[in-house]
């Protein structure tokens, strides 16, 4: 009899730790940060508080998502070649186009004459605005206003088409996902 209580517990114990040891695995994954979550997005996402409203700011085009690009006083090569892989990721969403609008914030100063061979809305920028872009960046903008990832620019022509596919994707997954705009 106490062979069997002994084998019952032993299966008992078994039991217990085929169940216990996964969660327990689990817990100690998470609380040493050895668990990176899994994302798709290439670019950095911003905080659900930054907005145009939040920057004194009107919206361009409300209604449609937007990819914003804020233009230097002084545009040189790299922003020129920005400003046409703007233009061919917009072409690159093909029926999706009549859903997005690029978006360029001229600086004081900006050379307003590089942008007439593109259909670009623009808008002036705010005193508040380079508090929250001081480095060079493109900016996707929901329907709402609402600023929701951003991307680093690149001075490499090679990285600056990298970059521009990574946004594209990026802006197809919200496209897709999107009830608005």
């Amino acid at each position: 009899m106490t062979s069997t209580n002994q084998s019952s517990r032993k299966q008992l114990l078994l039991l217990a730790a085929v169940f216990a040891l996964p969660i327990i695995a689990a817990q100690l994954f998470l609380s040493l940060d050895l668990y990176k979550g899994g994302s798709t997005n290439k670019g950095e996402l911003l905080p659900s508080s930054l907005s145009y409203q939040s920057l004194n700011m009107d919206n361009p085009n409300p209604g449609k998502w937007q990819m914003l690009y804020q233009m230097p006083a002084d545009c040189q090569q790299a922003c020129q070649q920005q400003l046409h892989l703007l233009q061919r990721s917009f072409i690159a969403l093909g029926k999706e186009q009549d859903r997005v609008q690029p978006v360029v914030i001229l600086s004081s100063g900006s050379d307003e004459s590089l942008l007439k061979q593109f259909n670009f809305v623009t808008i002036k920028a705010t005193s508040d605005l380079p508090n929250y872009l001081s480095r060079q960046q493109i900016i996707t903008v929901d329907p709402l206003g609402k600023w929701v990832t951003r991307y680093e620019l690149k001075t490499d022509p090679h990285d600056q088409v990298m970059q521009s596919k990574a946004m594209l994707n990026d802006l197809r997954k919200l496209l897709k996902l999107s009830r608005v705009g």
